[in-house]
Order: C-alpha cells, then sequence, then structure tokens
C-alpha cells in the first residue's frame, strides 16, 4: 500500500512537463507532471489516455479546437486523436494510460 500526496508530489518534479509514473494498476498507469504557462506540442497514442486536472487549468487543443479542462475535470483522449496543450495551461495533472 501507498499513500500519494499528488499536488505536493508535483511541486517536487525537477521539470514541468517531464512525467513520473506514481502507481500502476495492472497494465494501467497514473503518472503525474507539472503544467507551466507554456504550450506542449501535438501528439497522437495508440491507446486512450485520460488527463485529469487537480489544480489550475489545461487548455487542451484537438481538432482545432481549444477545450478548457479544470480542477476536478477529466477529459479522456481517444485512441488515434492527436491532441496537444495550448499555452496558459498551468497547474497539475494526472495522467491515466496503459
Amino acid at each position: 500500500m501507498s499513500h500519494h500526496k499528488l499536488i505536493e508530489s508535483a511541486r517536487e518534479l525537477p521539470q514541468t512537463w517531464t512525467s513520473r509514473i506514481v502507481a500502476q494498476f495492472g497494465s494501467a498507469r497514473m503518472k503525474l507532471l507539472r503544467m507551466d504557462a507554456a504550450a506542449y506540442p501535438e501528439e497522437c497514442h495508440d491507446y486512450d489516455e485520460g488527463l485529469l486536472v487537480l489544480d489550475g487549468e489545461m487548455v487542451l487543443q484537438i481538432g482545432g479546437q481549444d477545450i478548457l479542462v479544470r480542477a476536478g475535470e477529466i477529459y479522456v483522449v481517444p485512441a488515434g486523436v492527436a491532441h496537444g496543450v495550448g499555452a496558459g495551461s498551468k497547474g497539475t495533472l494526472v495522467i491515466l494510460d496503459v
């Protein structure tokens, strides 16, 4: 068993936009990262990805649209869908993937 203080742990990460695996559940991973105001380039995965904002907000860019994801909200990006993060995104993000 383990106990994680996610927001506190994110503050201690050495770099923004570099995730760290916090826990694993079978093949599923829970990763933590700290966002700053910089944009993050578009990427695409062959698996669904859950993006859970713990504090702050994220400007998720999908198909030319900006989607604001606020603290306490999750957005699940389906496999094969290109997505990026717009400038101004900041706070703590949990990524759920395989």
